[in-house]
């Protein structure tokens, strides 16, 4: 007998400034939308009548070539600065290839996965041949997001990266982020000194740009001035690191596609492979993951 009750949904749809996208949907109204511009997940509603979990600027450029500001950018194969490379690598600002979706059980999950290969452009600047593919699946009570390196070349690659996620918040400066007591971090806004993190939570007072070195794997965002949602759970494996950061209300001025008070409403909470760059032989693989989720839950 055919079971009656609703499938999720994945189809291609204009995502925003109309680039192509995919869109899952859930029967209890969960949605997320992912871009195929940087394989950039632009929105996630947990469920019908539920608040955006994702920020994303009102300012941002929707154009091939140009970095989307917020939701969650892919960084790869190199984190910030810290290298030749231009900031936080090409992966964000390249076409990625829809190489599938699908809806599993009644109403239970939707997904897509892209990939992203070595070009003639890519290997200019990078000279590996590597495959790189992204699941994002759509759950009734999380999004999940999952990287896969392979090193498809005659060589070894290093890399560093992340998943940059903006989380959206009521007011940065009423928020804080648990499950970081004790780790330690390097301060970007202190010359990259590295101290332990003394305090229960992580407050923003100010700028704070910090990368914790083999942070714990789950890691509770409480957003107090929130009505109606007062957490976001945000778990990984793979990734060794969490980077935090919000530019506060001098650096986000200077930045064109954010502005000035955006700050307030917005938080970085990044799994993150930064301080020991990951080396792969060929034919070796690696893979990461992220999942972003709602609710009160205790930090493991």
């Amino acid at each position: 007998m055919t079971d009656p009750r609703p499938l999720g949904t994945a189809r291609r749809v204009a995502g925003p400034g109309g680039l192509p996208a995919v869109e899952l949907s859930l029967p209890n109204g969960a949605r997320a939308v992912v871009c195929l511009h940087g394989a950039h997940v632009v929105s996630y509603v947990p469920e019908a009548g539920a608040e955006e979990l994702l920020y994303l600027s009102p300012r941002s450029e929707f154009r091939r070539g140009i970095a989307i500001r917020g939701g969650v950018p892919v960084i790869f194969p190199q984190f910030a600065g810290l290298g030749p490379l231009p900031k936080h690598g090409f992966a964000r600002t390249l076409e990625w290839e829809l190489a599938d979706s699908w809806s599993h059980a009644p109403g239970e999950s939707a997904g897509a996965r892209l990939t992203l290969r070595d070009t003639p452009d890519t290997r200019g600047v990078w000279p590996h041949a590597f495959a790189l593919h992204y699941e994002v699946r759509l759950t009734q009570s999380a999004l999940q997001l999952a990287l896969l390196l392979e090193n498809v070349g005659d060589g070894p690659l290093r890399f560093t990266g992340a998943l940059h996620s903006y989380l959206r918040v009521a007011d940065v400066r009423q928020a804080v982020v648990e499950g970081l007591e004790g780790v330690r971090y390097i301060d970007k806004t202190a010359g990259r000194t590295t101290v332990v993190d003394e305090e229960r939570a992580v407050a923003f007072d100010g700028e704070v740009d910090r990368i914790y070195l083999d942070a714990p794997s789950a890691l509770r965002v409480v957003d107090s001035a929130a009505a109606g949602r007062t957490t976001v759970r945000v778990e990984s494996a793979g990734f060794p690191d969490v980077v935090v950061w919000n530019p506060g209300p001098e650096k986000a001025a200077a930045l064109a596609d954010l502005g000035a008070d955006e700050y307030t409403k917005m938080l970085c909470v990044e799994a993150a492979l930064v301080g020991k760059p990951r080396e792969l032989s060929p034919g070796e693989s690696w893979n990461g993951s992220q999942t972003i989720m709602r609710g009160d839950a205790g930090v493991r």
